[in-house]
């Protein structure tokens, strides 16, 4: 009532209605404009509702700004800055890279840390003060510091890294326990988590390319400061309750033994490896070769693009619209087909898709008669709504996997693997950049490295029968391990229940 109550005044201030008057009615082409309106703000309200309000100020916390935008600022300025400044090969840098993936793999580590090491009594404050502090002082250094040695600037962006993941273990546990508490609701969470982060980016890739052209690399990096600042202050804000326990060391000790026993134990189903193999070969034979297209489309000489900063920058902000808008076809067409089927047509079109990649290295736009800034904005919006539509029915699957007690850890160990297929990609992209001799000025062979990359895109679609013909909002953790809980026994031993929640942001607790 209240939810109606709401839309009847805000489709009456739509018309220039006074609330508290009379209802009039709204002509058609009004009433169905306020009602498209309406729609994300009527469901980010059931989210609130059925989740917690607490629980999507999270989520697009940490997903829109520390990931969103800071991920895709990082991403321009962090290419001109190994580019401009470093002055490093586009396979070096590839191969670096790899370090920076390194927190990501090491997600099941941080959520073992948060979930049961508590500091003075405080599971979630200290680490969220921790990850804020060390992205702020790592960033400020690498804006600040000149001539910093390479070694020392890739421990700064590993820093980075480290701070943005650990900030992401707790709301990920959020997410996987709401998917096992409310699975009808998880591809919502899935959207809104993308939604959130596809905002931050769009707000990130539009300003990134101003910044480095006005302030350069090194000092558009120092925008980065923001986000981890940000976690430094809500790691103040943050409400937990103290907790008081006798015998902390043995309990944390038999709390990591448990939760390790459950991952094993959880791991060891087909249910759980298989879709899981499927998700590590999908990303890690995807070879990146981004670095040695970015060296050759940012390089001025002909018959080179030569395309600017703020080009650039502009080119990554479409490309961030377009997620959103990949996100909109998911929410809408795609997220009640099983699993099976859509990540098989989805594969199916990422490797088509880098066929326009490989179109624009081999200058055929051009015989087609399709300038360069056109065909390579063409190409970013495909590539972008492909990659968000074949990405979240993973990540849906991901939280469908967990099982529960464990949930927070057992999901930090499915993005590791994730992370791992990531690192492995760097790493192969990498090699095969610098097997071909791509350097900042020799092109002649990223045509063909940009074609192997398509071939084993195509090539992961024969792994596809390891992936569940299930429903996205099926069950698919075992009955044994939903009716026993791996961690029961460690649950059993607290005393309180653990509330968190972002107290000075929303003027209520969680429902849920």
């Amino acid at each position: 009532m209240l939810e109606d109550d709401a839309a009847e005044d805000a489709e009456s201030l739509v018309v220039g209605q006074e609330p508290g008057s009379p209802p009039q009615p709204l002509r058609r082409g009004e009433g169905a404009w306020a009602a498209a309106v309406l729609e994300p703000v009527r469901w980010v309200r059931m989210l609130c509702r059925e989740l917690g309000a607490t629980f999507v100020v999270g989520v697009v916390l940490v997903y829109g700004l520390s990931q969103g935008f800071a991920g895709s600022f990082f991403r321009v300025a962090s290419d001109y800055y190994w580019k401009d400044v470093q002055r490093v090969q586009p396979a070096t840098v590839q191969f670096l890279s790899v370090f920076f993936y390194v927190p990501w793999v090491l997600k099941p580590l941080w959520g073992v840390m948060t979930d049961v090491f508590p500091v003075h009594g405080y599971r979630r404050r200290p680490y969220f003060l921790f990850s804020g502090i060390l992205g702020t002082v790592s960033t400020a250094i690498v804006a600040m510091a000149m001539g910093l040695p390479v070694g020392s600037a890739v421990l700064c962006f590993v820093g980075i890294s480290t701070a943005v993941a650990i900030a992401d273990v707790t709301i990920d546990a959020c997410i996987a326990k709401n998917s096992i508490d409310k699975p009808a609701l998880a591809p919502d969470m899935q959207s809104l988590c993308a939604f959130s982060s596809s905002l931050g980016a769009l707000i990130g890739y539009s300003t990134s390319g101003m910044f480095v052209h006005h302030l350069g690399a090194q000092g558009a990096l120092g925008v980065m400061a923001i986000p981890p600042a940000t976690v430094v202050f809500l790691g103040f804000f943050i409400y937990e309750v103290k907790t008081y326990q006798h015998n902390v060391k043995e309990k944390v000790l038999n709390k990591v033994s448990v939760a390790v026993k459950g991952m094993v134990q959880t791991i060891k189903y087909p249910v759980v490896w298989k879709p899981s193999l499927y998700m590590f070969l999908s990303l890690a034979l995807s070879i990146s070769t981004h670095e040695g297209q970015f060296y050759w489309y940012t390089n001025k000489t002909p018959p080179n693009p030569g395309f600017s900063q703020e080009f650039v920058g502009l080119v990554h902000a479409i490309g961030a619209v377009a997620s959103m808008v990949g996100v909109l076809i998911y929410h809408k067409c795609l997220k009640d087909y099983p699993f099976r089927s859509i990540l098989f047509y989805a594969q199916l079109l990422y490797g088509v898709s880098g066929l326009l990649d490989l179109t624009f290295v081999l200058r055929w736009n051009l015989a087609l008669g399709v300038p360069d800034a056109a065909f390579v904005t063409l190409e970013e919006c495909v590539s972008r709504v492909v990659g968000r539509v074949r990405l979240m029915p993973m990540l849906v699957l991901s939280t469908k996997l967990c099982p529960p007690g464990v949930e927070g850890t057992f999901f930090a160990l499915l993005m590791c693997i994730d992370s791992v297929g990531m690192v492995t990609a760097k790493a192969g992209g990498a090699a095969v950049l610098r097997a071909l001799h791509v350097t900042r000025t020799d092109f002649g062979h990223l045509w063909l490295a940009v074609l192997i990359r398509n071939v084993l895109r195509l090539a992961t679609l024969g792994a596809i029968g390891l992936v569940p013909t299930a429903d996205q909002t099926d069950v698919l953790v075992p009955r044994e391990l939903l009716v026993s809980s791996p961690a029961g026994g460690a649950e059993a031993d607290d005393n309180e229940e653990e509330t968190l929640q972002l107290a000075m942001l929303t003027p209520h607790t969680d429902d849920v």
